[in-house]
């Protein structure tokens, strides 16, 4: 980012709350995953955050074999 360029507001999804954050009200980083562009995309962290935990458990089954 160049420095005439605004700053881009971040998002965060806090998971105590279920809210999502913006950078200048943010909580404490102990219930937080982010930072995302968008509001939209904070919304859908826990849904996010499984697919890609599914995608790394399928791949790590492939790397390891059948049991």
């Amino acid at each position: 980012m160049s420095e005439n360029s605004p700053r881009q507001t971040q998002y965060w999804y806090n998971t105590e709350t279920g809210e999502v954050e913006e950078a200048a009200q943010k909580s404490s980083w102990t219930h937080l995953m982010g930072p995302y562009p968008t509001r939209e995309a904070a919304q859908q962290a826990l849904d996010t955050a499984a697919r890609r935990n599914e995608s790394w458990e399928e791949e790590d089954t492939d790397w390891r074999g059948p049991s």
